[in-house]
């Protein structure tokens, strides 16, 4: 990506963020980069377009740190420590680009569709390491579907902490944390 395609998606990823999709218009993007509406319209032929690269190429880097990190590991307990870390990491490292997701889910215009499927995918993704824990006896009494969104919902509760706080995230106390409420539950719901 050339220096003036990232100044234009990472502005548009900060203005999506702070002021919603609707409320950012092509003019602020350019006025905000710096940049002619040619300049940007000969890298990205719409808003929507912009958008959909944002959360097309977000997406694409947790699912692809996921199955990189996870493919380390033999033990699905250890797969789903991983997940929380990458989690916890990728929301502290790209804040802006998950808040415009968890944004966009809801609804149903194209825009929320494609951000619902996103999500859902990633979800499976987590299901699947789930299922195979259950099938290797390292999982037991659980639902995946609900076990897969609790893990993905913790996007939401570090976004939640973090305005509570009004603190940086700290990755490291974070996941330190919410590893330990997902693994000890795992762990001691297997022993009822």
């Amino acid at each position: 990506m050339n220096k003036t395609k990232r100044k234009i998606f990472e502005t548009s990823m900060k203005l999506f963020a702070e002021k919603g999709y609707d409320a950012t218009s092509i003019e602020e993007i350019t006025a905000t980069v710096g940049v002619a509406k040619g300049t940007l319209y000969y890298h990205f032929s719409s808003k929507e377009e912009i958008f959909n690269f944002l959360v097309e190429e977000g997406m694409k880097l947790l699912k692809n740190s996921i199955e990189i990190k996870t493919s380390k590991f033999e033990n699905s307990i250890d797969k789903l420590k991983a997940v929380i870390l990458i989690e916890v990491k990728v929301l502290a490292k790209y804040e802006n680009l998950i808040t415009i997701i968890l944004n966009q889910f809801w609804g149903t215009e194209a825009r929320n569709l494609a951000c619902q499927k996103y999500v859902l995918d990633y979800i499976e993704t987590i299901e699947n390491i789930i299922n195979i824990g259950i099938k290797k006896g390292e999982i037991s009494n659980v639902n995946p579907h609900v076990l897969a969104s609790t893990i993905f919902s913790l996007t939401y509760s570090i976004l939640v902490y973090k305005i509570q706080t009004n603190k940086p995230i700290d990755v490291q106390t974070l996941y330190n944390q919410y590893q330990n409420i997902i693994v000890n539950g795992l762990l001691n719901a297997g022993n009822k």
